[in-house]
């Protein structure tokens, strides 16, 4: 059986990643329709040997499609999300703007593929964080051995997770620093070029910032509500790859081996760690690869239970646009469309 597929989003980065991880997967695909602002309708984008001309959202008649990936921004979404899905389409949503709505699953296939059953209440799925992805690939299978009580986790982000206006300003400020020409800031409040800044979204009464916030909601909805998360975002000068320094304190005794044993037949995670050889992943060596990436797997001598890892994927694929289509992929596979 094959499906009518609408991507939302199509021309920036991540609808690009869309369409290209659907392709790569072979996704069984009847239609793709290619959709965005009115302001990009004839543009055309990629689908493997095909080129789609982009349509105009507000004339798409959802009705015609099974499946709708979104990846347009939060406000696009808080529109057209209830109409595609009051039309009988199937929504997987990469923005925040549905994450914590009681009645709209939060998914992370590797993690809780049955909370896919609620989807029914809205015609809509949503796609958590790309941190929060990332992070909860590895620890599902960790907490399912010994309960995890907290995590403590520190990011570095690359720029693309801000899109593609955020990458060319990195491009353009390290080229402008060569030169000595006059640098402008407009995707962040402060000099990306050559600088980090901890400091992702608005910030929030008590000084955390949203991007904080949505990590430990998220975990709590997707992992386990009674885990203790406290986490510190930050921006760094790489165009892709995400990476993450994870402490994990466990409620009761795990040894490194076992962990080793877990994460290596764990779905979704590649544990690439041998420091007598230098061997662990950077963020330059996760694009365009599928996997999570642990390396530096660690005791932490100030905790009784503790370990810590360094996490890296590329986040504009597992991050973004491999889960939805993971999202799409799991509800054929429990038959649910």
């Amino acid at each position: 059986m094959s499906y009518n597929v609408a991507v939302l989003g199509a021309t920036g980065a991540v609808g690009h990643e869309m369409l290209t991880i659907l392709e790569e997967r072979d996704f069984p695909i009847k239609n793709i329709y290619a959709l965005a602002s009115k302001r990009s309708v004839g543009k055309e984008v990629s689908f493997g040997d095909e080129v789609l001309k982009v349509q105009d959202v507000e004339k798409f008649d959802f009705s015609t499609a099974d499946i709708a990936l979104f990846s347009a921004g939060s406000s696009v979404s808080k529109i057209w999300a209830p109409i595609a899905g009051e039309k009988g389409c199937i929504v997987i949503d990469n923005t925040s703007f549905f994450r914590m709505d009681p009645d709209v699953p939060l998914v992370v296939p590797e993690v809780n593929p049955e909370a896919l059953e609620n989807y029914r209440n809205k015609n809509i799925i949503a796609n958590p964080n790309c941190s929060t992805i990332q992070m909860l690939v590895p620890l599902k299978p960790l907490h399912d051995l010994a309960i995890i009580k907290r995590v403590v986790v520190s990011t570095y982000q690359s720029v693309s997770g801000a899109g593609k206006s955020a990458m060319d300003e990195l491009w353009d400020q390290t080229r402008k620093m060569f030169f000595n020409e006059t640098i402008e800031t407009k995707n962040f409040s402060k000099r990306i070029a050559f600088n980090v800044i901890p400091h992702i979204d608005k910030f929030l009464d008590d000084g955390t910032t949203k991007e904080e916030q949505k990590m430990v909601d998220e975990t709590k909805k997707i992992l386990d509500s009674s885990i203790e998360v406290s986490a510190t975002c930050v921006r760094v000068p790489v165009f892709i790859g995400h990476a993450e320094s994870v402490n994990i304190e466990f409620e009761s005794n795990i040894s490194i081996e076992e962990i080793r044993s877990i994460l290596s037949d764990a779905p979704g995670v590649s544990l690439i760690d041998d420091v007598e050889t230098d061997t662990y992943i950077t963020p330059i060596e996760c694009v365009s690869d599928f996997s999570v990436f642990v390396s530096r797997l660690r005791i932490d001598h100030t905790l009784p239970n503790g370990i810590n890892m360094w996490v890296v994927a590329d986040n504009l694929r597992k991050g973004a646009a491999l889960n939805s289509v993971q999202i799409a992929e799991e509800l054929i596979n429990r038959k649910f469309i």
